[in-house]
């Protein structure tokens, strides 16, 4: 039973971060039905960035975070300038393969020598370890902070969204482009504020998840995005709370699949729920099926 406890809170550490990048997917697809397939590579680049931060550039870790954080919004909103809104009124297909190509420029420019580099980095936690055992439960600090960041993240977001002129003119620009803008809202600077959003989500996210899984290289990015993405779907992409349901699920499923059957069927088993939630309930748990109009 003891083991059985840790691996949920393992489960729910890993969960929590995918929840910071399946939020970006799925606030992206909720105002202009994009799959930002870039959005894995953005959470690598914030990763790097405060890896950089707080074990070669000395900032305190709340201030590399941040500065993570601004990097990826500012990284977000040039990409989403430069490669998606030239194609906001194309077929869907074509945006989708120019987010691949972004994903693809991303991987391999900051393989480069002269940015991040192609090899493995170590990363030194900037905060030492402290255990804690609660009955048989292991505890850490770091996975305290994981999950107090985290929450702290989603009740701001859910107040950005519901509580403030921004996140009003986010819903409205995601139920109708031209009627927002009949509305007088700039759907513009709206979509710009939600990619800055987003991609800042995934780089808090990178960081966390450097220091919890401590290395990182320029191709990190891939699994963690398509799992996200899958998680974003499997709660209901489009969805904020969807997608934080569907990455604590993915978090235990693939915690427990490493604990319990084996350690290299935990992917195979993410990406087959990925096919069964789409042959069953497309829309995902808390998604609805709406008709098509005519």
């Amino acid at each position: 039973m003891d083991y059985f406890l840790n691996q949920v809170i393992n489960g729910l550490q890993l969960g929590l971060v995918y929840a910071l990048i399946a939020l970006g997917y799925t606030m992206v697809y909720g105002i202009v039905k994009l799959i930002n397939f870039a959005h894995g590579d953005v959470f690598m680049v914030g990763a790097f960035v405060g890896y950089f931060g707080f074990a070669h550039w000395g900032l305190p870790l709340p201030v590399a975070i941040l500065f993570s954080m601004l990097t990826c919004a500012i990284l977000g909103v040039v990409i989403e300038r430069l490669a998606y809104r030239p194609l906001r009124y194309a077929p869907r297909i074509m945006a989708l393969i120019s987010a691949i190509g972004v994903s693809f420029f991303l991987e391999y420019f900051c393989s480069l020598r002269f940015v991040f580099g192609p090899d493995y980095r170590v990363v030194e936690r900037p905060i030492q370890t402290v255990t804690w055992h609660l009955g048989g439960v292991t505890v850490t600090n770091l996975q305290l902070i994981i999950m107090v960041t985290v929450a702290a993240m989603l009740i701001f977001l859910q107040y950005v969204v519901f509580r403030t002129r921004v996140g009003a003119a986010m819903r409205t620009v995601s139920y109708d482009h031209d009627a927002a803008r009949l509305m007088g809202v700039d759907v513009d600077r709206t979509i710009s504020i939600t990619f800055a959003l987003g991609s800042a989500m995934a780089a808090l996210g990178g960081v966390l998840y450097a220091i919890a899984y401590p290395q990182i290289q320029p191709f990190m990015g891939i699994m963690p995005g398509l799992k996200a993405f899958t998680a974003a779907v499997l709660g209901g992409i489009g969805l904020i709370p969807g997608a934080v349901l569907g990455a604590l699920i993915m978090g235990q499923v693939e915690t427990m699949t490493a604990a319990y059957i084996s350690s290299q069927l935990r992917d195979a088993i993410v990406f087959v729920i990925l096919i069964v939630v789409l042959l069953v309930r497309p829309c995902g748990i808390l998604g609805r099926t709406e008709p098509e109009k005519v």
